[in-house]
């Protein structure tokens, strides 16, 4: 009896000692972290509980196709479940003010949906009346939303700029922080993924230096294949930070594991500790590589964890250690 509790000490020692050891700064940006799932996606998960701690932020990606019941019926399951719905509102999907209005009705009434993502959307043309984020917030419809959330690009976005320039992207933010200015609901800055620092930092630092006031929360890939992480960084008009996964691509060693965000995290981390006054406030996943996957590296880099711990095995000791990711979900 003696013996078999000694073996179940060691053991928890020996994982304590070989796990690695994750600054308090990258835990600190870690701290209220979002994540993003699609429906179909979502169908999967038996249960967020075991993989995301309670009350996560979960944005709900609006896809051309997906059906506004789909959308809606995820909303509400994350709320029973205990999360935080974060719909996409992609304006160049809605035909109509009516219809704007009727979803947003729907999310309340059945997911009792406070919070919102409302950006332009992927279609080149619109199926309606609305063609940026800028006319649904005019509309109205959103004036009791507790939060609000609108897209930030870190290396510009060639649907917005054809020129490869900035200066519509920047109009757009300006008219958003007046807005801002104007809404009880608190506005921050979603972006898109990012594979660099530098550009990262270069932006907020300028968005500042505008008067852009905003807080941002930061894009980042979840762990995924690097042949992935080039597709959609591609498809998404990812910039300056597809040369960062083409180096790496070419370097042999890398290319047989997969990416995970922990060093792109760790320099934004170490970044707000200097300089605390940073627009630099949160980080959203996007689980390219699935979910569970992503889920589960979140976990391992913050303090929080599940409400049933079911990735992770229970030390003799108590401490919760996590078990591998698996790459078989996808997003």
């Amino acid at each position: 009896m003696s013996l078999l509790k000694f073996q179940r000490r060691s053991d928890a020692q020996n994982a304590a000692r070989f796990a690695p050891q994750v600054p308090a700064s990258v835990k600190a940006l870690m701290e209220g972290y979002s994540i993003e799932v699609m429906p179909r996606t979502a169908a999967k998960i038996e249960s967020f509980a075991d993989i995301l701690p309670q009350g996560t932020r979960t944005y709900i990606a609006h896809i051309e196709g997906t059906e506004v019941d789909d959308m809606v019926a995820t909303a509400a399951r994350l709320r029973r479940e205990g999360f935080e719905p974060v719909p996409h509102f992609p304006a160049r999907l809605f035909k109509s003010h009516d219809e704007l209005s009727e979803t947003l009705r729907r999310y309340k009434g059945e997911a009792d949906v406070s919070q919102a993502l409302v950006l332009a959307g992927g279609p080149s043309t619109p199926a309606g009346d609305f063609d940026s984020s800028i006319q649904l917030l005019e509309t109205g419809l959103f004036g009791d939303f507790r939060q609000l959330f609108v897209a930030g690009h870190p290396e510009g976005n060639r649907d917005i700029d054809p020129d490869g320039g900035t200066r519509n992207v920047k109009d757009a933010l300006h008219w958003k922080q007046g807005f801002s200015e104007t809404t009880d609901a608190e506005v921050a800055i979603t972006t898109q993924f990012a594979f660099e620092t530098a550009p990262v930092i270069a932006w907020a630092e300028r968005l500042a230096d505008e008067g852009i006031t905003l807080p941002v929360h930061l894009g980042i890939a979840g762990p995924a294949k690097l042949q992935t992480l080039i597709r959609f960084a591609i498809a998404c008009g990812v910039g300056p930070s597809l040369d960062v996964l083409q180096k790496r691509a070419r370097d042999v060693t890398k290319l047989v594991r997969p990416y995970e965000p922990t060093e792109l995290v760790t320099e934004i981390a170490d970044y707000c500790v200097a300089n605390p006054d940073s627009l630099l406030k949160s980080l959203h996943i996007f689980p390219l590589g699935g979910i569970k996957t992503s889920a589960d590296w979140a976990i391992s880099h913050s303090d929080a964890t599940p409400k049933t711990p079911s990735l992770a095995t229970v030390s003799a000791e108590g401490q919760t250690t996590q078990t591998p990711p698996s790459n078989k979900d996808t997003t």
